[in-house]
């Protein structure tokens, strides 16, 4: 009737998994998972998947942002680093640096930080933002990335 066989979970099992903090639940505490994640509560800690990650409208983000590829429609004060393709609807407000391979950002989003992108992408962990550290006279960029800072103002 009930048998103890354990089924093994394959690697594309878990990233087709899918995991949601609804709207008005709070969460403190890191988030790691292989599947999708949907926040549309609040979460104070670090997220990350090897999937992708979906921000919505009602979702509030304290921490940083590790994933496969992302889409934001809430506000994230944190890092966002996607492997990707990362994309900031209208509703988004994003205070601080993100990092990404391609970036969509739509018309009505908001973000205070420096984008770095290209196609040599490099993964950081959530725990540890970005260092920089360059002589005076050299620039900060590699050549092969593109840094964009973007500041919207008013509404």
């Amino acid at each position: 009737m009930f048998g103890s066989a354990k089924k093994e979970i394959s690697q594309e099992e878990l990233s087709n998994s899918s995991n949601i903090i609804g709207k008005g639940t709070s969460l403190e505490g890191n988030l790691n998972t292989a599947g999708n994640l949907r926040v549309e509560g609040k979460v104070k800690g670090n997220i990350q998947t090897k999937a992708k990650v979906v921000l919505g409208e009602t979702a509030v983000l304290e921490g940083n942002i590790i994933a496969q590829t992302a889409e934001i429609s809430g506000e994230v004060q944190g890092t966002i680093t996607v492997s990707g393709l990362l994309t900031l609807k209208p509703t988004a407000v994003v205070n601080g640096d993100i990092t990404t391979s391609k970036l969509v950002f739509e018309e009505g989003a908001k973000f205070n930080g420096k984008c770095n992108m290209g196609n040599s992408f490099k993964e950081t962990k959530a725990t540890q933002p970005p260092t920089t550290s360059h002589k005076k006279n050299e620039s900060p960029i590699e050549p092969h990335l593109q840094q964009v800072t973007l500041s919207q103002k008013g509404g």
